[in-house]
């Protein structure tokens, strides 16, 4: 089984998804967006760059 993208709606009301790994262990937690659209649009998005991000390692103590 691939993993999933699930949808939810948090305690205040806003639109988030979890990304889960085939495993069922949580992968992401995404941001909190107004509208379900918007969450909608932010999932297609990663789906779009992720095959393209770079792993990039930072020195302990930074971000």
């Amino acid at each position: 089984m691939a993993g999933k993208f699930e949808l939810f709606t948090d305690e205040r009301g806003m639109h988030r998804f979890r990304l889960k790994a085939s495993n069922g262990s949580v992968v992401v937690v995404g941001d909190a967006h107004e509208t379900r659209e918007d969450l909608l649009k932010n999932i297609e998005s990663l789906r779009k760059l992720a095959p393209y991000a770079q792993v990039q390692e930072t020195a302990a103590g930074t971000a």
